[in-house]
């Protein structure tokens, strides 16, 4: 109780604001940007606690490291190795964020660009240099590693939902006929 407390005030003055709040409105990964950058940002935080590193860069950049309004499918500007660039533009623009902060929200795609490295086929439009996306702190490799595994979590259980919902229609129809 006494870390989600800690947690809660560290974030408190974040999560109301309006334009963080606007979140609620993109869907990411069957969930909303908002649900997921609060995941990231607990998990992040919970996982530096551990680690024994800065929790509060940590659950600050979590919270912030998606923060940008639109869909990355019906704008080019919002793509996997932009959006972090806009998120620290946005994360600047509404909140005091440090020069951590900043690094650990620009650098949370490192996983892509790693990926993107050794699989140059995977959208070829987007041109990648690793290096210049590896994070310069303990808690820029945590934020990139906990958006990871929330992202996967988050798509498992959509697809789970998904599937559930084709097979009640599917039953459905069949019933009926």
């Amino acid at each position: 109780m006494k870390l989600k407390n800690e947690y809660r005030e560290i974030i408190k003055n974040m999560v109301d604001n309006e334009n963080f709040l606007l979140l609620k409105n993109d869907i990411h990964h069957g969930s909303t940007r908002y649900d997921h950058c609060k995941r990231v940002s607990y998990l992040s935080y919970l996982v530096t606690k551990m680690f024994k590193g800065n929790s509060k860069d940590a659950a600050i950049s979590g919270l912030l490291h998606d923060f940008f309004h639109g869909n990355t499918n019906e704008n080019e500007d919002i793509s996997y190795l932009n959006h972090p660039k806009i998120s620290v533009k946005n994360a600047k623009l509404y909140f005091d964020i440090n020069e951590n902060e900043a690094n650990i929200i620009e650098t949370h795609m490192y996983h892509y660009a790693l990926v993107k490295n050794a699989f140059p086929f995977i959208n070829k439009r987007e041109k990648v240099n690793a290096t210049k996306y590896k994070p310069k702190s303990k808690e820029g490799y945590i934020v990139c590693l906990c958006d990871l595994l929330v992202s996967i979590y988050e798509t498992l259980v959509f697809k789970v939902k998904y599937k559930m919902c084709l097979y009640i229609i599917f039953a459905f129809n069949l019933v009926i006929k």
